[in-house]
């Protein structure tokens, strides 16, 4: 039944939609004048015209927008910028959840180098076609984004994916622009490195070479949701982000200066979720759904997709040694193809002294750590389009690279290898000692373990306060890997143990692997591992170095996990038991004067949320009462040794 409206209210509502009319130029017909006259058009017309084409005839590219047909009919919105004069050129193409507009658009000018980002801007200038395109229902592109898109499989049971996607792309793009030679590559970084790698799944014909940057790889066992268990709170704010809205433009905020106090305030990521109103995104809700390496994970994890594909594409991996958020993905993707690569032409990696990113960006530096030289620049000029010009341009010669390309840090040189990790890296343990100390030698006597009280009230800190949120203007979060950490060592619920100062350099190449014996009173517990090199009390050079504890490899475990990840159970209060946790890969020398340093503790905030200590099915459910202290004690006793398995090249 229709509700009677009221006349003075449809009168209302009349001169409401005829001021409305007026306001938004709709037809003379749709407006009335006081006489009840319509209103006639501006006899001036408009300066503004139907449409306007900028005379680009000075401008040293063409920029060419689409929307591509997928094959399920869904178009995807692609931005393509053409240095002016290029034939038989090859397209390199990056599929974004960034905003291809922007992204090749960051300012008006006539010259391709002043709008797009350095990276791009020297691939054009190096011969490159670039094709930006927003990834399914992102900014311009239709369909629907979701997070990390699976497969077609079990947890996708539609008939499109990043795979099917990147395939129709390339063949639109070979067909449909002339200046091309009919060569495609795949590039792009983090998330944009994750759809590279799903290029290479069942690719394209075309599809001839592809440069994954730092991309995400394994969310749950090393990436951006979840280290071996632990949630990285600190990813809230991107998920957020990402998510809330198809053009990002929701963004979160922040109640105060340190997410210290702000996680503090809320006590779990779920409340601090509600708080923020993350109930209502889909991606949020499966994430806390599944805080195990259930299925779900599993079946995202790239590596083991790659596993299974036959080797087509020959692959560049890009790994950064300090990587703030991908520090697992690329290395292991490595190993997962590497194996495939029998003929060795098919798969490489170089690795360098950068953050997440860090290779698209100046890289002479990174916090308070110099590295001599530009040496982004110099992977881009000896490694990067040397890969791609063998690979993408018409008769170019082979690339004259190695297998693998690592930057050693503490001496600041480029080493090259056949493959990774290196075969003279020998697994060689460093004990922990009774008295604070580290030696190559099992221990035989003195105390047995050393102890802590981790409190939940007063986790320890990634990095000192304030710590700001990730996004903020003034947020140092691309650094926070090589911050000095002697913040932590000085506290109580830290353990730090240290070598005397080394006498000859020693080096470490490949991944190394704390061995824990420990106990807990609790049921649950965290163990946080870092491998620190700590610089001689006087660097004359740079005088803030002096004493300086670098962060070399550093990573978390969470103790539920420690016999199978898919599968968490209690720790036997009180008893001891051995975890095994791998730490990032390293190329690093420990140089005379220098000590080796190891530090332990079980919280590691608000990085990744804290373990109430007390079992529990889901932290995520935790509540106030389950967060307990717990007494954690470290063994370095004969037959229950604690020591850390390092690469040592001899």
């Amino acid at each position: 039944m229709t509700p009677k409206i009221p006349s003075t209210m449809r009168l209302a509502g009349a001169c409401a939609l005829a001021l409305a009319a007026t306001l938004l130029g709709q037809p003379a017909a749709q407006a009335q004048s006081h006489k009840g006259e319509a209103v006639k058009p501006d006899a001036l017309g408009s300066d503004i015209p139907q449409s306007f084409t900028p005379a680009t005839e000075t401008w040293d590219y063409v920029r060419r927008t689409a929307d591509i047909p997928m094959r399920d009919g869904v178009k995807l919105h692609v931005v393509m910028v053409i240095p002016k004069g290029l034939t038989h050129a090859p397209i390199l193409l990056d599929r974004t959840p960034y905003n291809a507009e922007r992204l090749t658009g960051r300012g008006a000018s006539a010259h391709f180098e002043a709008v797009m980002s350095p990276l791009y801007a020297r691939l054009a200038k190096a011969g490159y076609i670039i094709a930006m395109e927003d990834v399914r229902g992102k900014y311009g592109s239709g369909g629907g984004y979701i997070m990390n898109r699976p497969v077609i499989g079990p947890l996708n049971p539609t008939k499109v994916d990043h795979t099917t996607d990147a395939y129709d792309t390339i063949d639109w793009l070979v067909k449909n622009v002339p200046e091309s030679n009919g060569r495609v590559g795949t590039i792009g970084t983090s998330y944009d490195g994750f759809t590279t790698l799903m290029s290479l799944i069942r690719p394209h014909p075309a599809l001839k070479a592809a440069v994954p940057i730092n991309p995400m790889v394994d969310v749950w066992k090393g990436d951006d949701w979840f280290h071996n268990g632990t949630f990285r709170e600190e990813m809230m704010d991107y998920v957020y982000g990402q998510t809330a809205d198809k053009s990002s433009g929701k963004e979160w905020w922040s109640s105060g200066q340190d997410d210290y106090d702000i996680f503090m305030r809320y006590g779990t990521p779920t409340a601090y979720g509600r708080a923020m109103g993350m109930e209502q995104l889909p991606f949020w809700k499966r994430l806390i759904e599944h805080p195990s390496y259930d299925a779900f994970w599993q079946g995202q994890a790239v590596d083991k997709l790659l596993a299974r594909e036959p080797l087509k594409v020959p692959t560049l991996y890009v790994h950064s040694l300090w990587d703030q958020e991908d520090i697992y993905g690329a290395p292991a993707a490595y190993a997962a193809t590497k194996p495939k690569d029998v003929n060795g032409d098919m798969v490489y990696l170089v690795m360098g002294p950068w953050r997440h990113g860090g290779v698209n960006a100046p890289g002479s530096e990174l916090g308070a750590i110099k590295f001599d030289a530009d040496q982004s620049a110099w992977t881009w000029e000896h490694v990067m389009i040397p890969f791609l010009d063998a690979h993408l341009k018409d008769g170019a010669p082979k690339a004259d690279i190695a297998p693998v390309t690592a930057f050693e840090t503490g001496t600041n040189t480029w080493r090259t290898y056949d493959r990774w990790p290196i075969a003279a890296a020998k697994p060689t343990p460093l004990y922990l000692e009774p008295g604070a100390k580290l030696g190559f030698q099992a221990p035989a006597s003195g105390l047995a373990f050393d102890e802590y009280i981790s409190d939940p009230a007063k986790p320890v800190t990634y990095r000192a306060r304030p710590i700001r949120p990730t996004y903020a203007k003034d947020s140092t979060w691309g650094r926070w890997l090589v911050d000095d950490q002697r913040f932590a060592d000085s506290r109580s619920d830290v353990l730090t143990y240290t070598t005397e100062p080394l006498t000859q350099p020693v080096k470490l190449a490949g991944v190394p692997v704390a061995h824990l014996f420990a106990s807990t009173s609790g049921t649950d517990s965290d163990w946080v591992v870092k491998l620190i090199d700590v610089y001689p009390d006087e660097a004359p050079a740079q005088p803030e170095l002096g004493g300086y504890e670098l962060p070399i490899a550093m990573d978390v475990l969470r103790g539920r996990y420690r016999d199978d990840p898919a599968k968490p159970s209690p720790i036997p209060a009180g008893q001891v038991v051995s975890y095994s946790l791998a730490l990032p890969n390293v190329d690093h020398v420990f140089l005379p004067g220098h000590r080796i340093m190891v530090q332990i503790q079980s919280s590691w905030f608000p990085l990744y949320d804290r373990n109430p200590q007390t079992y529990v099915p889901s932290i995520f459910d935790a509540k106030p009462a389950d967060y307990q202290k717990a007494t954690q004690r470290v063994f370095h006793a004969p037959g229950q040794a604690s020591y850390v398995e390092l690469p040592l090249v001899r």
